[in-house]
């Protein structure tokens, strides 16, 4: 979809934007399993449940707007993932999509690593119990601070992103006593069929250094130089929520390139590859993302292939998943509030909530489902959209979706795959509090991040 520029935000005055639905589903009480998290079931009396817990009760207990994780599912994506890729590869979880101490806990019970990309990140993951050495920090401008604090916890790996950093963390690790392993993030000049705005591998960007132009190169010589830093392989990343592993195919034939060019050059073959992650999930039913064990498959033999071409041994191979594991395996739930008809175009449906806990479809035209949850309906679709409290136009939650035309005020929607950067995005616009996540499993429900308050709000306001 285009971003055309309006004052009220993107695409604003579209009545039916392209890639609308073109038509209701046969069942508005149909739950695809494909954007619900593993344990989601209707009840008899229509009622819809996640871990054996009803979104109504759960809604009455913790309130609304609320986050609710399915813990079953996150584990089982976990192991999906680190079964697929086996103990020859490493999978690290990247934390930027939700992170929690709880979920650092089961990352480490389930045998992921960590992807953390801020001091705060690291200090949640070292709070939570993941061994530093499973531990990699990313990230564009990590301070001096940041950079310090990840030495001196002994993570397994900084991913360099700038010739600034190499000087940075070697003059960091040598005053320490320490030698860094590190990574080079290359960009190799791919560019993902996805969202400008989530589209990180081609040279006009702020991440990494390039190919084109030796940067890359010059960026290994300078680190080889330095005898505080190791440097264990290089890394990159071409995007975010893409479907096919082709991107991964020209990136990886150029990240073997860069090896075969370090081989020859420095006699030194690095024993790691990164390719990132970026994998997609189903938002919407139309969406059709691979199996882990599909692109596991898929990301072996192409860099498999690509090292007998240069005849180089094989280097461990390392993915990021982030939003493929969390992002299916959350739902939000809000109260409907104001429902106002549009005659000739759509139904507003307004719930408590918004950009303030889903800001995704404001920056980029996000498309998510949504469905009624606290009872059945027999009514006839409405065409609707979804929109949060918030004093802005934009504030979209689902830009067009059927609902049952008998939907009110108090009823309960409930919109799938908000694992992922959604309460990690989430913001205080208009002073809104920023909901808890309640994790569910087996009938039993725990808060693992509350929800705030207005004392939280004064607390920060020092007057």
């Amino acid at each position: 979809m285009s971003r055309s520029a309006h004052p009220a935000g993107p695409r604003y005055a579209d009545v039916l934007p392209e890639g609308h639905y073109t038509a209701p589903p046969a069942d508005l009480n149909a739950l695809d399993p494909k954007v619900w998290p593993l344990t989601t079931a209707r009840s008899g009396a229509g009622s819809v449940s996640i871990g054996g817990l009803g979104l109504a009760e759960l809604a009455e207990e913790f309130g609304t707007a609320l986050f609710v994780l399915d813990e079953d599912d996150f584990r089982t994506r976990c192991r999906a993932w680190r079964d697929a890729f086996g103990p020859d590869a490493d999978v690290f979880y990247a934390g930027k999509a939700f992170l929690s101490r709880a979920v650092v806990r089961w990352l480490t019970e389930e045998g992921l690593n960590l992807d953390v990309c801020s001091g705060g990140e690291l200090s949640i993951a070292l709070a939570g119990g993941m061994p530093p050495e499973r531990i990699a920090l990313h990230g564009n401008n990590k301070s001096s601070a940041e950079l310090r604090q990840a030495i001196e916890a002994g993570v397994g790996r900084i991913v360099l992103d700038s010739f600034q950093e190499i000087v940075r963390v070697a003059h960091i690790a040598d005053t320490l006593g320490r030698r860094q392993p590190v990574q080079i993030r290359v960009t190799v000049g791919v560019e993902a069929h996805t969202h400008e705005f989530i589209a990180t591998a081609h040279e006009d960007q702020k991440f990494g250094l390039a190919l084109a132009g030796g940067q890359a190169a010059e960026a290994v010589r300078r680190v080889l130089k330095l005898d505080s830093l190791e440097l264990v392989g290089i890394h990159s990343h071409i995007g975010s929520q893409i479907f096919d592993t082709s991107g991964f195919e020209v990136a990886a034939h150029r990240v073997v390139g860069l090896l075969a060019d370090i081989r020859d050059e420095h006699g030194l073959e690095l024993p790691e590859i990164d390719l990132g992650g970026g994998l997609g999930i189903a938002y919407t039913p139309e969406d059709d993302p691979s199996e882990p064990h599909t692109i596991a498959k898929s990301l072996r033999e192409i860099v498999s292939r690509e090292c007998r071409g240069a005849e180089l041994a094989v280097p461990r191979l390392s993915v990021e998943p982030g939003r493929a594991i969390v992002g299916p395996s959350a739902c939000t739930v809000y109260e409907v509030g104001t429902v106002k008809e549009l005659p000739g175009l759509r139904t507003y449906v307004s719930v408590d909530g918004g950009m303030s806990d889903n800001v995704r479809t404001a920056l980029y035209d996000a498309e998510y489902s949504v469905s009624l949850v606290s009872r059945a309906s027999d009514a006839e679709p409405m065409l609707s959209r979804v929109v949060g409290k918030h004093c802005e136009s934009g504030d979209i939650v689902v830009r067009d979706a059927f609902l049952p035309a008998d939907v009110a005020p108090g009823d309960l929607l409930a919109v799938p795959a908000t694992g992922a950067y959604c309460r990690s995005m989430a913001n205080n616009y208009n002073h809104a509090l920023r909901p808890p996540v309640v994790a569910v499993r087996d009938g039993a429900a725990r808060v693992i991040i509350r929800r705030e308050t207005e004392e939280d709000l004064l607390r920060l306001d020092v007057g």
